[in-house]
């Protein structure tokens, strides 16, 4: 365990924004993490984990209190079974499932961060989600002081969001457990259109599982999705808002205004949710609101590659950033009624 005093928190953030923490913590073994958080709790101090730092956006001021960083490691393959430590690169983890054949997290390829956030936001992307393959997380529960086993139901996912996400302050995930299938070296059923036109194949289709890897990088990769420190589109949280998901009646009422703006002709996405939900798309309304790629003048701008992701460019505090998130929010509410919600975690912040 390392410990460091008044210690900067923007270079473990993918924005490479916010204050010092008091303290920070990194830890790389389980017992450490544990260890970590009693003496934090018995202690009242304030307690921020950080995993691969990509969904985080941390105050200006810093956080007044212990930062955790989870560096823990550990990959363990048992047939389709895998075990991955929360500290674990996600991306290096499913480059190693597709390399040993097995099929489910591979449309995962390239998103940020460590194997302990994936329960957390039940992150997802290109038809995949981590709610689908995840069996069990384990998880120290700071309400009691044990380590507990909670299965795939007791997780309660849904679309970005868990019980984790809900319950921010109890749970620190130590590791994540999957089910992955054999599937002779193909993927899993394409379920996203955007990478069935791009291998020229139908959605429901399987292909080899490295091209599928391969085919989602590469559409990551041109909406500034996949982390390169030269390429400041990808100083961001990648996506910053979720897709908004509506009653048919608040689609119906949004299809109005849609139609009012843009005209009678104008289809926005749409998308089955479940129980009478209807999902858009927030990168549409972005778009559709004004704020076109690299919108902004200043610092914090809207990525040039993709209007989901807000960016800085170098040289801007958050401060900045949440000053261009706010003229989001209400620029797209404005135009079409839909208050838009921030996927990354707030720290000491808010919109």
């Amino acid at each position: 365990m390392h410990v460091l005093n008044d210690a900067p928190l923007a270079p473990l953030t993918t924005f490479r924004l916010g204050g010092p923490a008091t303290r920070l913590v990194t830890a790389t073994t389980d017992a450490e993490v544990v260890e970590a958080v009693r003496e934090a709790d018995a202690a009242g101090t304030p307690l921020l984990v950080i995993g691969g730092g990509s969904n985080l956006v941390i105050g200006d001021e810093g956080f007044a209190g212990t930062a955790l960083r989870i560096a823990t490691g550990g990959f363990e393959l048992n047939g389709t079974e895998l075990e991955l430590a929360a500290g674990e690169v996600w991306t290096d983890a499913v480059a190693r499932t597709v390399e040993a054949g097995l099929a489910g997290v591979e449309c995962l390829a390239g998103i940020p961060g460590s194997a302990g956030a994936t329960p957390i936001q039940n992150v997802g992307a290109y038809g995949q989600e981590v709610a689908s393959t995840i069996t069990e997380v384990i998880a120290y529960d700071r309400t009691t002081g044990e380590t507990v086993v909670l299965d795939n139901a007791a997780c309660a996912f849904s679309y970005r969001h868990s019980r984790f996400k809900a319950d921010p302050a109890r749970y620190v995930v130590l590791r994540v457990r999957f089910a992955l299938e054999d599937a002779d070296g193909m993927s899993g059923p394409l379920k996203y259109a955007e990478v069935a036109r791009a291998l020229g194949v139908g959605t429901g289709d399987r292909v080899p599982l490295a091209t599928a890897r391969e085919t989602v990088l590469k559409l990551r990769s041109g909406k500034g999705m996949v982390s390169d420190p030269e390429d400041h589109d990808t100083w961001s949280a990648g996506s910053f808002f979720t897709n908004p998901i509506l009653t048919e009646a608040g689609y119906a009422d949004f299809l109005t205004r849609v139609h009012d703006r843009l005209g009678p002709d104008t289809a926005p996405p749409a998308y089955p949710a479940g129980d009478g939900h209807i999902k858009t798309s927030a990168a549409w309304l972005i778009d559709k609101a004004g704020f076109t790629k690299g919108y902004g003048t200043g610092p914090a701008r809207i990525s040039t590659k993709h209007t989901l992701a807000l960016t800085n460019r170098g040289g801007a505090t958050t401060a900045d950033l949440l000053a261009l998130a706010r003229e989001v929010v209400d620029g797209v509410h404005a135009a079409f009624g839909i208050t838009l919600v921030n996927e990354p975690v707030t720290v000491g912040v808010s919109l």
